[in-house]
């Protein structure tokens, strides 16, 4: 049996979740990893429908704004780890606004990102395979605002 105990705090299940979980979590302090969990199915039509209005978009934006600004201190004193999928379909601009927010506090911070999940650039090479949505058996319609695999 291993010797090392890791605790984990689930701060969030969805996008638009309560945002008083963190903070408890935070306040326990009996945590190693901090995980927020933004994505389903209709997360992705949202923010895709947001990057569209403007590029810069397409990401859970109140991830930066009410969880890590206010948290980001506690986070890192602490020396918690955070996984969140608030990337959504724009984890560049996701991660740009995250180190601009910790350049911005003065806070040292270790940021990655994980890609691959986005077909939308392979919709073409998609389509001629013939995939069906899987409740309906329709083929896939025209126009797409996002087209993700679930990873993980």
């Amino acid at each position: 049996m291993a010797d090392k105990i890791v605790r984990i705090g689930g701060a969030s299940g969805y996008w638009g979740d309560s945002v008083c979980a963190p903070f408890q979590l935070l306040q326990s302090g009996r945590i190693d990893y901090l995980i927020f969990d933004y994505l389903a199915e209709m997360t992705m039509s949202i923010l895709g429908k947001a990057q569209a209005i403007d590029p810069q978009l397409g990401y859970a934006t109140d991830f930066i704004s009410r969880m890590m600004k206010p948290l980001m201190g506690q986070i890192v004193d602490k020396r918690i780890k955070v996984i969140a999928n608030a990337g959504g379909i724009n984890l560049q601009a996701c991660y740009r606004a995250l180190k601009q927010l910790a350049e911005e506090a003065g806070v040292p911070l270790k940021i990655g990102t994980v890609e691959g999940d986005n077909l939308l650039p392979r919709v073409d090479e998609l389509r001629g395979q013939e995939i069906r949505e899987m409740a309906t058996g329709e083929p896939l319609p025209e126009q797409l605002m996002s087209m993700n695999a679930y990873l993980g």
